[in-house]
Formats: structure tokens, sequence, C-alpha cells
């Protein structure tokens, strides 16, 4: 998992799918439009989509093979839970054509960070995450961008 702000993601070398993925994110304006954007055909693209935050125990807790997420909201504010892929129990098991595996909720610690318009978060496919989550007591509506970036395009060593 990696957070910081979005103008200093390009300086993480990890290859032209990340360089273009934040390319991406730096030209995307608070009124775009939501629906899917095509960066790099199926290998990278976008969706801008627009909810309300919601408490931990009606959130998802999901993980990703194929993709890398990039997730920012564009308005408002949520916050994304981290665990340990590893110490999870599965839910529900993978869907390859979807790229997802839901977890329970554990009882255990996490962490968690709380993302606004310009901070970015990456999630590997180790990083099971719950984004989502209200960042006080009430619902708010936030508009999100998560990018997603097939992993085998990403240098990591």
């Amino acid at each position: 998992m990696i957070v910081d702000r979005i103008q200093n993601g390009k300086a993480y070398p990890m290859g032209k799918a990340w360089q273009l993925a934040f390319e991406f994110l730096l030209s995307l304006k608070p009124d775009a439009e939501e629906k899917k954007y095509h960066v790099q055909g199926d290998d990278i693209f976008a969706l801008v989509t627009s909810y309300e935050t919601r408490p931990p125990d009606t959130a998802v807790l999901e993980t990703h093979r194929k993709y890398l997420d990039i997730q920012t909201v564009i308005t408002g504010g949520e916050g994304i839970a981290w665990f340990p892929k590893d110490e999870l129990i599965i839910k529900q098991p993978y869907d390859e054509s979807k790229d997802v595996e839901f977890y329970h909720h554990p009882n255990s610690s996490f962490a968690r960070m709380n993302i606004f318009p310009g901070i970015f978060v990456a999630l590997f496919p180790h990083d099971a995450h719950m984004p989502s989550l209200m960042l006080g007591n009430t619902p708010e509506c936030v508009k999100k961008v998560v990018v997603k970036v097939n992993v085998n395009l990403l240098i990591t060593s």
C-alpha cells in the first residue's frame, strides 16, 4: 500500500503504466463525467462514480489479483481500512471475471487512512481493503475515481 499526494505519484519508479495512470489522475477535473475511462484499453482504465460513505459493518472487504487499485476522491472525503490479506477468512472466493475476492470482517485491528482530493492510495493484490467508510458518524456523498492498472505492467524490482 502507498499513500501519498497525487502530485508525487509519478516519482515512484514502477514503469510506464504507473506513469500513465498518474497522468490521467492529474488531468481529471471535479466535474468529470461518471463513467469508465479507457486509459490504455483493458490494461489501464478508470471508474468515476459517486456514492454515500458508510459505516464499517456495511462496507465490503476485498482484494484484487489482476489489477492494482489507485483510489482517490474527487470531491468529499472517505476512509479506507487496510488489512493483511493472509490473515483474513474468505467470505466469497475469487471471481476472475470481476477480479475480486471478498473477506469476512476481522475482529483484529487494522490501519486506516482518510483520503481527500489530492491524496491517493495505491492498493496491491496483497492489500485487503475496505473503502467507502464514513469519516465521522454521518454518511457523506463522495465522487471517487479508481484507476485499475494491470499488475503485469508494473516494474516492481
